[in-house]
């Protein structure tokens, strides 16, 4: 027989529960409203649907430039995060593994970088590249998000570095290999589960962005398909079922990606975490 739960743990799993329940409802709401007609949203928008409604989701997909969204953000996204990858994993290890001066100010930098919100650089960063001419391209949305990540990228991947013996890194360089040497055939390898769980964040903070997108690429043929998603709530502004089947069909993937690998997302957050 299972034990009863005690006080202590009763003050854990009662909050857990609402909590999960807040998580959890929104998604069961937008779901339903997806499959309801547009008389039943209007007669009751909080009861259950009576007809699943499939052809909303494609009402939804075929609206004028979906498809063209999703693409944009599978390029920017992809663009993104293996620049993040390739950046974050090269800087993580020199401030965790390379002796050089100012690497503890560097390391310092990157830390500070992360409570600094994006509201803040956002006006510098659009004359920057505005006066670059690239603004509505692939490669200034690619780099903004590149500039808004890397550090959260670097911070994580410090940590997991430091966690590496040195002894490892003495060795590789007495056997003969330079710095880039140890970084690809030692360093690379072993960080392997790290750049894993570092890219899933990055892939989903890039994919649920909305305003870099929106400040990145402001003209039609180039918005992400988090953008487009708030064209479509203007297209169809009486709508509202073919609005949330457009918001469930952008969240589909951020929710197929976290059902399969929430083991190495929680990896990730904690990598941080972990002393060095």
């Amino acid at each position: 027989m299972s034990r009863p739960l005690g006080p202590s743990r009763w003050l854990v799993a009662v909050p857990m529960a609402l909590l999960a329940v807040a998580t959890v409802y929104p998604l069961l709401f937008t779901a339903n409203v997806a499959m309801k007609t547009r008389r039943e949203y209007v007669l009751d928008r909080f009861s259950l649907t009576g007809t699943l409604r499939w052809d909303n989701l494609g009402t939804a997909w075929n609206s004028d430039g979906m498809g063209r969204y999703f693409l944009n953000s599978v390029i920017v996204v992809a663009c993104a995060v293996a620049l993040l990858l390739l950046i974050g994993s090269m800087a993580g290890f020199a401030l965790a593994q390379v002796r050089f001066r100012g690497s503890s100010a560097l390391a310092l930098v990157c830390l500070v970088a992360l409570f600094i919100p994006f509201q803040v650089i956002m006006v510098p960063l659009a004359r920057i590249m505005a006066d670059g001419g690239l603004i509505d391209t692939y490669p200034g949305l690619v780099l903004a998000y590149v500039a808004q990540f890397l550090p959260f990228t670097v911070f994580l991947m410090t940590s997991y570095y430091r966690a590496v013996p040195t002894e490892l890194v003495d060795a590789a360089r007495i056997d003969g290999n330079t710095l880039y040497g140890v970084y690809r055939r030692v360093m690379l390898p072993m960080g392997a589960p790290a750049l894993l769980s570092v890219g899933i964040l990055d892939a989903l903070f890039c994919w649920n962005d909305v305003l870099i997108s929106l400040l990145m690429m402001p003209s039609a043929d180039h918005r992400t398909l988090m953008v487009g998603i708030t064209a479509l709530r203007g297209q169809y502004s009486a709508d509202i079922p073919t609005f949330a089947a457009g918001v469930l069909i952008a969240g589909l993937p951020v929710l197929v990606t976290y059902l399969f690998l929430q083991r190495q997302i929680a990896d990730g957050v904690t990598a941080g975490a972990t002393k060095g």
